[in-house]
């Protein structure tokens, strides 16, 4: 399988502002370059079953463990259990239940007001899930695959001009500043205002809808998570995957819904989150090359 990829050439505008500063605005155009070979994971069939259980498999895998403490007597009381109570004894007319000092009101058993946990949740208990090294790279390549379909890619939400190629591979960045051009290698991209000259490549590439979606559709998290750092829930926008980390991996990784991965670290739950294969990837040449 190939595919044409992406030549980048940004063509830098000054504007000069008071007191003698420069303002810098950028307009990416994206040519097609040559065609490049890509690895076999490309053309692999896409098998929806196998990334839904290698995503839930990571995910399990992530999960800690929780519950609440062990009894300790009245030094330290599990939850529930922190009440001055006494027993009535037998032949009352009464349950048999421990019943708070002074009072009738019961308490510490399960059915009270205020009791334990019957059967709470255990800290020993282990959540990972095994799976197979070679059903888990079959997984892998499987949502690889999905990225290189326009229609799976746009059934899951995302958004892109008509015309896109996929996958998309982007290969050479030249910047064209008053007359002169200076090429660089896209993964070592300049790191002065290189979060806005990513956002002008995805606008040239034409997934600049998909990077606004993303920063439209962040909404606060309903429930407790909100407490917990949890506050807020961001769609996922662009995956980006180089070969590694520099100027490049800098710049994206500050966009709301936009992450970053080294081709050596992908796994099918970056590819397909929740386990939907057909997420919106854009692979560097370096990162192909990395694969095979």
């Amino acid at each position: 399988m190939k595919v044409k990829a992406y030549n980048l050439v940004n063509s830098v505008e000054q504007e000069e502002l008071d007191a003698g500063l420069l303002a810098e605005s950028f307009s990416v155009e994206a040519k097609q370059g040559k065609a490049i070979t890509l690895p076999d994971s490309f053309s692999t069939e896409v098998r929806t079953d196998l990334i839904r259980s290698a995503v839930h498999s990571s995910r399990a895998n992530r999960r800690q463990p929780y519950g609440h403490r062990e009894h300790n007597g009245k030094k330290s009381p599990q939850p529930g259990m922190k009440h001055s109570v006494e027993w009535w004894g037998k032949g009352r007319g009464v349950a048999r239940i421990m019943r708070k000092t002074g009072q009738r009101t019961g308490a510490q058993n399960p059915h009270t007001r205020g009791g334990r946990r019957a059967h709470g949740p255990k800290v020993d208990k282990d959540w990972s899930q095994k799976l197979n090294s070679k059903q888990r790279a079959a997984a892998r390549d499987s949502a690889i695959a999905a990225t290189a379909d326009p229609t799976m890619v746009s059934a899951r939400g995302h958004k892109f001009t008509e015309g896109t190629n996929f996958p998309i591979v982007i290969d050479n960045y030249v910047e064209s500043r008053g007359g002169s051009d200076e090429k660089y290698d896209i993964e070592s991209l300049p790191l002065q205002y290189s979060t806005r000259k990513f956002v002008a490549i995805m606008e040239g590439i034409g997934l600049g809808e998909d990077l606004v979606r993303a920063k439209n559709g962040k909404s606060i998290r309903a429930g407790k998570g909100t407490m917990r750092g949890r506050k807020t829930r961001t769609p996922k926008s662009v995956l980006l995957v180089v070969s590694s980390k520099e100027g490049l991996h800098k710049a994206a990784s500050n966009l709301p819904g936009v992450d970053v991965v080294i081709a050596k670290d992908l796994c099918a739950e970056d590819l397909a989150p929740g386990g939907d294969p057909g997420r919106l990837t854009v692979w560097t040449k370096s990162a192909i090359e990395a694969m095979r």
